[in-house]
């Protein structure tokens, strides 16, 4: 039986490579017309450039996971999802922690289904983001894997997002004068708490929350509010957020934060590429090592005082 659940491994793996969650969220138009064509097709495409950055964040150390944003490989149909579960398996070898940013949220059977097509078979990963806005009993067939005896899984349950729209709900303050995130956030640490319980020595709950890095006041109050909540931070650089709120967020429990478009699309900024760029020669290396280097970039400026 094991003595750690994943999102303490997560959580020590951050400490020890740095907090930065390379985000695998792949979208084929990341990847230039000429690569794809020396590759054969879309899908072999992404899962040679995956790979790549997988082998290069390994040997870098710059990366404590990646995250798998299930959508773009949807996207792609049946040989998309072949190239998800095989960039799971490419993770799980690594050492590193996969999370897959599936934002499910539904009731009884429904949830159990979902719950089980992502913590074991083709799908199978460490750790699962997850929607409470149905309401907190669509959590428990998830948070029921968190046990020893099913691999001690993880979830990131939504908490305070990082897009504009968030306000439109997140915000809302109810009659007790609470926003709708700070109910959600009680319940969540609530739910955390029984679940450290099980485990010995633990330092953090396997249920952790996502925690957007784009409001310096709301960060320091969500950070202060739930201590021993695990993050999952989105929002750096793409959706504006700085490095210095993001590491308001990395400290007590700690957490892990998300750039997706900042690697995968590095290279189109590299100006060791711009020749090549111009005369249509990239190879799927040299965007890998322009991703690479990017993750490194990002490591620095997140562990940066």
């Amino acid at each position: 039986m094991i003595n750690k659940h994943k999102m303490q491994l997560l959580q020590e793996l951050a400490v020890k490579n740095g907090p930065l969650c390379v985000g695998l969220d792949t979208d084929p138009s990341y990847i230039p017309e000429s690569i794809i064509k020396n590759c054969g097709s879309v899908p072999n495409a992404v899962l040679t450039y995956n790979r790549q950055i997988i082998n290069r964040v390994v040997a870098d150390k710059s990366a404590c996971c990646f995250k798998v944003q299930i959508a773009y490989y949807e996207a792609m149909g049946i040989e998309g999802l072949k190239v998800y579960a095989e960039t799971l398996k490419s993770i799980k070898t690594s050492g590193l922690i996969a999370i897959s940013d599936i934002k499910r949220g539904d009731i009884a059977a429904t949830a159990d289904a979902y719950a089980k097509a992502h913590f074991s078979g083709d799908f199978e990963t460490d750790i699962i983001t997850v929607n409470p806005y149905m309401g907190f009993d669509t959590l428990k067939p998830f948070t029921s894997y968190c046990a020893k005896e099913k691999d001690g899984k993880g979830i990131f349950v939504l908490l305070r997002t990082s897009n504009p729209g968030m306000k439109d709900i997140e915000q809302q303050e109810l009659k007790s004068g609470e926003r709708v995130l700070d109910k959600v956030g009680q319940e969540l640490e609530s739910i955390a708490n029984e679940y450290a319980d099980i485990y010995d020595d633990s330092t953090c709950s396997p249920v952790g929350a996502v925690v957007g890095c784009t409001e310096e006041e709301d960060a320091k109050i969500i950070r202060n509010s739930y201590k021993n909540v695990f993050f999952l931070i989105p929002g750096y650089v793409a959706q504006g957020g700085p490095a210095k709120i993001a590491r308001t967020l990395l400290t007590e429990a700690g957490g892990t934060v998300n750039s997706s478009r900042g690697i995968l699309c590095a290279w189109k900024k590299d100006s060791d590429l711009q020749e090549k760029i111009l005369s249509n020669s990239l190879t799927i290396k040299d965007i890998a090592d322009s991703a690479a280097k990017a993750s490194i970039i990002a490591k620095n400026d997140l562990i940066s005082i």
